[in-house]
């Protein structure tokens, strides 16, 4: 694996060293890589001639400066695992590479609704700074795959987003959430908890479970409302629970016959946040 941290000289490496017309995938991380990551670098490899992975804890999606500090950072355990799991080019910018300037930092995406709901609403900002950095990123890389995981199920279809404002011919590829065997998905946050509150996690994941085993035509509102007291009552403070259309997120409270449905999720257990879905077809 060859390590790369400035834009200039993967560039320069891509033109000289990757033959025309080989595939490159691409798989934009923050670090504190765990084994989602990984099976993104593994789809990445399926998929692609030369697998990319970038390494950059962006400072403009935080709306919580604290939340960035506290961000786990392990960069020798991820180049090691990066390295067994084949990865190619390992893209390590600092900030300055990526935001040479003051503009970049303050590009606005009209991004409409999608940034007026759940995470948008509770995270003030937090997208306009996501799609920042991705686009920076993919004008850098060039990609021809895009590698992102589910669990960031409302990030995902705003980068999707991203890629129709900039009319970029790159394939989106969304991954399955890979899950501890508690059912807790796996979060680089997850580092932040001591066994016992990563046993109490695993909580969130089981009430969506039981959402999705009752749920009928009109019971959301009341499986809700049921949910919220168990995740309150085990230590959770609960931003949302919400059942909405998974093509553009629009909230609803019947479960209809053929529709293709997600239940959102995102909490507090003491100070690390948490989110989670969970796929619901009609």
């Amino acid at each position: 694996m060859i390590i790369i941290k400035f834009s200039k000289d993967l560039k320069d490496y891509l033109k000289k060293r990757i033959l025309p017309r080989k595939f490159i995938g691409f798989v934009p991380t923050m670090g504190a890589l765990h084994e989602g990551h990984l099976s993104l670098v593994k789809e990445c490899r399926k998929m692609s001639q030369i697998s990319i992975c970038s390494i950059f804890v962006n400072p403009t999606q935080f709306n919580n400066p604290d939340d960035f500090k506290r961000y786990p950072k392990t960069i020798e355990k991820d180049i090691l695992w990066l390295e067994e799991a084949g990865c190619d080019i390992l893209f390590m910018p600092d900030e300055k590479e990526i935001y040479f300037n003051k503009k970049l930092r303050e590009k606005h995406y009209e991004l409409g609704y999608l940034e007026t709901i759940l995470e948008g609403k509770f995270r003030p900002g937090h997208f306009q700074g996501v799609c920042q950095v991705v686009e920076r990123l993919l004008n850098i890389v060039e990609p021809d795959y895009l590698f992102i995981g589910q669990k960031d199920f409302q990030q995902c279809l705003v980068i999707k987003r991203l890629l129709e404002l900039n009319h970029k011919k790159i394939e989106l590829v969304i991954c399955p959430t890979l899950r501890e065997n508690s059912g807790l998905a796996m979060s680089s946050r997850n580092l932040r908890f001591n066994l016992k509150e990563r046993k109490i996690a695993s909580e969130l994941n089981r009430c969506l479970l039981a959402i999705k085993d009752k749920l009928t035509k009109n019971n959301f509102p009341n499986l809700k409302y049921q949910a919220v007291l168990q995740l309150e009552k085990t230590g959770f403070r609960v931003e949302y629970l919400e059942l909405a259309k998974r093509n553009n997120l629009e909230i609803v409270t019947q479960f209809k016959k053929g529709e293709e449905l997600v239940i959102l999720v995102a909490a507090f257990l003491n100070e690390v946040r948490l989110i989670d879905n969970l796929l619901i077809k009609g």
